[in-house]
């Protein structure tokens, strides 16, 4: 018969919604847990005792490590103050493997607490009782196993069948129901997508510089361009590189579904086991239903470009004697180049790249100076042959202009929700109190969207009047130039460079001939820089 209950002892109450429960919820079943809090209440009623505490579990973990409330019930009957839990079902108790199995049976048992369900009451010091307790943990175990299996089987087919799996969109879709059908699938955004084809174009090939080339932008340095612009990510304030290398790297994006880019593994740690999740090289891919918003090609050159990255080692000299330091950078790995004796009795300089491993080809540094400076001159004639009046990508304009439009519209929205909040106030419907709560907030809100509305328009406002600052440059450019010519100082060479360019990125694959050394056969490309524009 077990032992009776004490109608004045402590009884707490463990409550988890399991994967079946949240699916009859899905299908109009009410919600699991207030339905389950009734059950027990109405079970303590009829058993003459009374439920001190409940203890609420929402997530849905394998093992006692993922779930803090059962790992908080366990803690609280430890001292043996507790005369029993009640649940729905020992199962609720542990799905997790016989290791933790036997710490919730071990846990009941040193603590003499019982457990109480609508179908039977355990006593954990009775050995019958024991392996009743016992056994339906196990079965519970293979139940969840079985779900479990039958669970993947139906995300897998759904990923074959080209479906979205996730419970949320990447940025630019929406996250849809398929119609006639089960599951879901994406749905693009055009407004975001036309953030997400900028995002890659500034990544691929950079800002337009004024030469009509365009200078590459790292992760970093695009994020600060998307804050600048007022244009925020979906769930964050701000952007952030992690995010962009997530986004750059997401094959959704070309109308691509996968499964198994992540995959968990469970290790032993001081004798806890953790799981660590890792990228998975090999995962699987597979045509989506949703429309893409990259092309294939630019998805596959930015993967082959974020592969070849690597971080340029910082080269400082207390002594400057190389006036090309810090401008002229390896074109195939990006490191700035050095000056290095070369290993013949002329004892000449070399500019080489420090980047072990790099199969840039070093060359004479009198020569790429030679080299720059005959480019610096050329680009000076092409300005003036023919400027190209134009002063960043159509991708970027368009989403200014976007942004801008956005702004305005938000605006409009809440000037309109201002005016209303009066009428409501005059009309009684709100009083005092709530108008000047609402007031404050739509006020705030306002107050924000102009700071950044004004903050646009002044980007804008610099874009447009760096055209005419571009032209006052020409002369300035000639004039650095010949003072360049003038000086033998080499930090004033330096300086004078810096002034005028961001950097130059020298490519050489080819080595001289023994003789040979004065032929240039490389590739400088030079980045001018433009003047401020005017505040």
């Amino acid at each position: 018969m077990g032992r009776p209950l004490n109608p004045s002892g402590t009884y707490y109450a463990y409550l988890r919604k399991s994967r079946a429960d949240r699916e009859a919820e899905l299908h109009g079943e009410g919600e699991t847990l207030l339905r389950h809090e009734q059950m027990l209440h109405d079970l303590a009623e009829t058993l003459g005792i009374v439920i001190s505490k409940f203890y609420r579990e929402i997530v849905s973990g394998e093992t006692i490590q993922d779930r803090p409330v059962v790992q908080k019930l366990l803690q609280d009957i430890s001292n043996g103050t507790c005369d029993g839990v009640l649940a729905v079902e020992v199962e609720r108790l542990a799905r997790g493997d016989t290791s933790d199995q036997g710490t919730i049976a071990k846990y009941f048992k040193c603590s003499d607490t019982l457990i109480i369900t609508p179908m039977k009451i355990y006593d954990p010091t009775d050995e019958y009782d024991e392996e009743y307790f016992e056994f339906g943990l196990f079965m519970s175990r293979r139940e969840y196993k079985t779900i479990n299996r039958r669970i993947q089987r139906g995300r897998i087919a759904s990923v074959q069948e080209g479906k979205w799996i996730a419970s949320t969109a990447p940025f630019g879709y929406e996250r849809v129901k398929i119609q006639d059908s089960k599951g879901y699938t994406l749905q693009i955004v055009p407004e975001q997508a036309e953030l997400v084809r900028f995002i890659f174009h500034l990544y691929l090939y950079g800002e337009q510089q004024p030469d009509g080339s365009y200078k590459r932008m790292g992760r970093f340095l695009i994020c600060k361009k998307l804050d600048a612009l007022g244009i925020k990510p979906a769930r964050a304030k701000n952007w952030s590189p992690s995010t962009l290398k997530d986004m750059l790297q997401n094959p959704a994006y070309i109308g691509k579904v996968c499964w198994g880019r992540e995959l968990e593994k469970k290790i032993m740690e001081d004798g806890t086991m953790k799981k660590i999740r890792f990228k998975n090289p090999d995962y699987q891919i597979y045509e989506a239903l949703h429309a893409p918003i990259i092309s294939d090609e630019i998805f596959y050159k930015v993967q082959e470009l974020m592969k070849s990255q690597q971080t340029a080692p910082v080269v400082s000299s207390k002594i400057l004697k190389n006036p090309l330091s810090g401008i002229v950078k390896c074109g195939i790995c990006g490191s700035p180049l050095t000056r290095a004796a070369s290993n013949t009795k002329d004892g000449y300089y070399n500019l080489r790249c420090p980047s072990r491993g790099c199969k840039n080809i070093s060359a004479p540094l009198s020569l790429i100076e030679e080299k720059l400076l005959q480019s610096l001159h050329e680009w000076l004639e092409g300005c003036l042959l023919e400027w190209k009046h134009e002063e960043y990508s159509s991708n970027e304009e368009r989403v200014m202009k976007l942004s801008l439009k956005n702004y305005q519209k938000e605006l409009s929205r809440l000037y309109q929700q201002k005016e209303r909040t009066y009428d409501l106030l005059e009309q009684g419907v709100y009083s005092t109190d709530v108008f000047q709560n609402r007031i404050k907030t739509i006020t705030e809100r306002i107050q924000t969207i102009e700071s950044e509305l004004s903050n646009l328009q002044r980007t804008m406002e610099s874009n447009r009047q760096s055209s005419h600052a571009r032209n006052t440059f020409i002369p300035q450019f000639q004039g650095v130039l010949d003072a360049y010519v003038s000086t033998e100082n080499i930090t004033v060479k330096n300086e004078i460079l810096k002034s005028i360019l961001s950097c130059a990125e020298y490519t050489k694959t080819e080595r001289n001939g023994k003789f040979n050394r004065g032929n240039a056969n490389f590739k400088l490309i030079i980045h001018p820089k433009l003047p401020k524009s005017p505040s």
